[in-house]
C-alpha cells in the first residue's frame, strides 16, 4: 500500500509543482508515447540483454513485493518457533521418528500444521537437512554451522540478483534519456526552416526525453530497487532465524533455550513476546500429548 502512496505523492509533486509554475502539460503528453516506446523500450531490450530467461522471471515475480512488502508475518515467525519447538522435542526424545518428517515433510502432520511454511521449499529443505545432518553425529556442530552459512550466502546473492538488475536498468535510464533527446534534436534540426514557435514545441517535445530518463530512474526504478533489497533482506531474517534455532539444538541446549535463543534473534518488529510464545508451545505441548 505505502507504494502506491508513494507513486501517488511523486507524480502529484512533479507534475502539480511544474503545472502550478505555469507548465502546459499539452507538450508532454503529446511527445511522451513516442519517448516511451524509445526509453522503456531499449531498456527493456537492455533489461533482456543482460538477463537469462529465469533471472528475467524471477525479477517479474519480485516485482510484486514492492508493493506487497515482506511475505512473512508475525504470524509466520511464531510459527516457525512453534514448528521448530516440536521437531526439535521429537529428534531428541526419538531420532528414528523424526524421519518421517524430515524425509517426506509434504506428509507430515507436524509440517501440516504450518501449510504457508509447509509451502516454502527453502525454509523446509533448510529444516530438513540441518536436521539430518545432526542426526548424522557430526564430532563439530561447527562443520553444520559452516555448510549453513555457505548456503544461506549463496541464497542470499540470488535473492539480491532482482535488484541489482533493476537498479542497473535505473543506471542507464537517464543516458537513454538523452538518446531520445539526441533523436527530437535531430528531427528539430530537419524542421529548421519552421517559425520559432513550431521549432519551440519541438524542442520542447525533444527535452521530454531527456526528463523521462532522469524521471524514470530516480523517481520510480531505482526506488523500486531500493524497497525490494530491503524486502529480500528483512525476508531472510526468516531464514536465519532457522538456522540459530537449529545451531543452537547442534550444542545441545535444551529445546526451550533453542526457541529462546530464536526468539532474541527474531527481528523486533516481529519479535513475539515471550509470554505470547509460551502460550503457544503450551498449545503445542498440550496438542502432542492429546
Amino acid at each position: 500500500m505505502t507504494g502506491f502512496i508513494g507513486i501517488g505523492i511523486i507524480f502529484v509533486m512533479v507534475f502539480g509543482g511544474y503545472m502550478l509554475a505555469g507548465g502546459k502539460m499539452g507538450i508532454i503528453m503529446k511527445a511522451m508515447p513516442f519517448e516511451m516506446i524509445m526509453i522503456g523500450g531499449a531498456a527493456a531490450g537492455a533489461f533482456v540483454i543482460s538477463n537469462d530467461g529465469p533471472a528475467i522471471k524471477h525479477t517479474l515475480r519480485d516485482l510484486k513485493k514492492v508493493f506487497k512488502g515482506p511475505r512473512w508475518s508475525p504470524d509466520d515467525y511464531r510459527d516457525l518457533l512453534c514448528l521448530l519447538f516440536e521437531l526439535i522435542r521429537i529428534a531428541r526424545a526419538n531420532p528414528v521418528a523424526l524421519e518421517e518428517h524430515t524425509e517426506n515433510p509434504a506428509e507430515s502432520a507436524i509440517f501440516a500444521k504450518y501449510p504457508k511454511i509447509q509451502h516454502d521449499h527453502e525454509a523446509v529443505e533448510l529444516i530438513c537437512d540441518t536436521l539430518r545432518s545432526a542426526s548424522m553425529n557430526y564430532d563439530d556442530p561447527h562443520q553444520v554451522e559452516d555448510v549453513l552459512d555457505k548456503r544461506m550466502e549463496a541464497a542470499m546473492h540470488h535473492s539480491m540478483h532482482t535488484p541489482h538488475a533493476l537498479q542497473t536498468v535505473a543506471d542507464g535510464l537517464p543516458a537513454l534519456g538523452i538518446v531520445a533527446a539526441v533523436l527530437g534534436v535531430i528531427k528539430t534540426m530537419g524542421s529548421i526552416d519552421q517559425p520559432p514557435e513550431v521549432l519551440g514545441k519541438m524542442i520542447g517535445g525533444a527535452l521530454v526525453g531527456t526528463f523521462l530518463g532522469v524521471f524514470l530512474a530516480y523517481g520510480l526504478v531505482g526506488p523500486f530497487a531500493s524497497k525490494l533489497k530491503t524486502v529480500l533482506e528483512e525476508e531472510a531474517q526468516f531464514y536465519k532465524l532457522i538456522r540459530e534455532v537449529l545451531v543452537a539444538n547442534l550444542h545441545q541446549h535444551s529445546p526451550n533455550i533453542c526457541i529462546e535463543v530464536g526468539r532474541q534473534n527474531t527481528p523486533h518488529h516481529h519479535r513475539p513476546s515471550f509470554s505470547d510464545l509460551e502460550n503457544a508451545l503450551r498449545a503445542t505441548k498440550d496438542g502432542a500429548a492429546a
